[in-house]
């Protein structure tokens, strides 16, 4: 398995039986950040926020990818979706490997999410805040779920994202500097046997 980051949420996901992308967003709607033309075999969104909702910018092959997929109904916000509305945990399982988009999560997850999501290998995870839970409920989220491999998504970095968000300095001491591997490209790939730990791909410009 193959993932492939973009920025902000969005990531292509490469798999033996077929190609998906996360959370694709539209001209315009975050700062610093334009989404090169991608092709793909289908797309998730985890909810209609043009920022992580758009569908048209990529180009579908016309192939179904034979991959098991699951979504869990969770808020975009704290409140029980009352301030930004609902939010789709989406996880795909492929190449022996479950991987889980936590799309714009906006509160730690109960015991009956923890329970359906399951074990997980792979989590992308938002980290920065104020749209989406923030570093330190992050954290807490992802001892919960303890995945082999966790990716940081959803924060500021130079002139990209959005400036009310934080960076991931903000979220990277809360964790063990041991376990934390800083890559010099956007991609990497995964195995049932990759070293564990705390992925940041480098964004490509």
């Amino acid at each position: 398995m193959k993932l492939i980051w973009y920025g902000h949420s969005c990531f292509k996901v490469i798999c033996e039986n077929g190609t998906v992308v996360f959370d694709p967003y539209a001209p315009g709607s975050v700062p610093g950040l334009e989404l090169p033309e991608l092709k793909a075999d289908a797309v998730i969104c985890s909810h209609g926020h043009s920022d992580h909702c758009a569908p048209e910018r990529i180009i579908l092959s016309g192939h179904k990818p034979e991959m098991k997929l699951r979504q869990i109904e969770t808020f975009h916000d704290g409140k029980h979706g009352e301030l930004r509305g609902r939010n789709l945990i989406s996880v795909i399982s492929s190449d022996g490997i479950s991987l889980a988009h936590l799309g714009d999560l906006g509160h730690e997850l109960s015991g009956a999410q923890l329970e359906e999501l399951g074990s997980i290998d792979v989590l992308l995870i938002p980290v920065g805040g104020y749209y989406t839970i923030d570093a330190l409920t992050a954290k807490k989220v992802a001892d919960a779920v303890a995945p082999r491999v966790l990716v940081p998504m959803h924060y500021r970095f130079g002139a990209h994202g959005y400036p009310e968000i934080g960076t991931l300095e903000d979220f990277l001491p809360l964790c063990d500097a041991a376990r934390v591997r800083r890559l010099d490209t956007n991609g990497f790939t995964l195995t049932k046997d990759a070293p564990a730990g705390i992925v940041v791909p480098c964004f490509a410009e």
